[in-house]
């Protein structure tokens, strides 16, 4: 996930050769039944998490029991093999995803929104307000790879106790959802009721429809969120959080689930 590169580093008009950690970005071919599906920038590393979480994200897969097995063949290649049922929803189309956008190639604004097997509405999460302001320190405490390079997004995905059920990193903030996803399908999890996902970024349409996708009530961010996410949470119930730093933060939509008891 990281590689060495020397650099000069200049500093109070000094410079001096050193070396650093970059983070790695390469493209992985994502393939269902041996058909490019996509091809997306990432950083290397739970790769098989990611090309399930896409799937299941982008409306592809709709179930665990669609999937039939996923390998990694070679370093840039999953290949998933699913059910007929999700054969048949793949198209011809091959697009690419950038690692900072995870729409690009969408070929039209109806292709964008997909709809989701679960009711994120209906959800009876109640976290407490410390708990909640205590969930990016606990974020940026589990982000091994961002100590070296500064250069990756992370996704956690938490109990309303503040326990972190998985971790993802990537130079992608869609990724590092994907991943998350991805590893709660394989683990037999979805959907993710009662949980919370905390990203590290902002909170774009994209991630929030992700965690819709993945049945996830809340999401909160330590940055902005965009026009269009706030109307799809308001849409769908889910509550979603901005500004997430220290004790302070913005709720844009179902704030009853936010509750302060000391």
């Amino acid at each position: 996930m990281t590689e060495r590169r020397r650099i000069v580093r200049v500093e109070g008009g000094h410079t001096v050769e050193r070396p650093d950690s970059l983070a790695v970005e390469e493209p992985v071919e994502i393939r269902v039944a041996g058909r490019a599906v996509s091809v997306t920038m990432r950083t290397p590393g739970h790769d098989l998490d990611l090309a399930l979480g896409f799937l299941l994200t982008e409306g592809v897969v709709r179930e665990p029991g669609e999937i039939v097995e996923a390998i990694a063949c070679g370093e840039n290649v999953v290949d998933v093999t699913t059910t007929d049922a999700v054969a048949a929803r793949v198209t011809e189309r091959r697009f690419y995803t950038s690692s900072s956008c995870g729409l690009c190639g969408k070929e039209s604004i109806d292709a964008v929104r997909t709809q989701s097997r679960y009711d994120v509405a209906a959800d009876g999460l109640r976290i407490e307000r410390y708990v909640l302001t205590s969930l990016p320190d606990r974020l940026r405490d589990a982000q091994r790879v961002f100590d070296r390079t500064g250069g990756l997004h992370a996704a956690g995905l938490f109990t309303a106790d503040g326990e972190l059920l998985c971790l993802r990193e990537d130079v992608g903030r869609h990724n590092a959802v994907d991943k998350v996803v991805g590893w709660a399908l394989q683990q037999h999890r979805l959907p993710l009721a009662g949980c919370v996902l905390q990203v590290s970024g902002r909170a774009s349409f994209e991630l929030v429809q992700k965690a819709m996708m993945a049945g996830i009530p809340m999401l909160a961010a330590v940055s902005a969120p965009s026009s269009l996410a706030v109307a799809l949470a308001e849409e769908t119930g889910m509550t979603l959080v901005g500004f997430l730093r220290g004790d302070s933060f913005n709720v844009y939509s179902r704030p009853d689930r936010i509750v302060a008891t000391r």
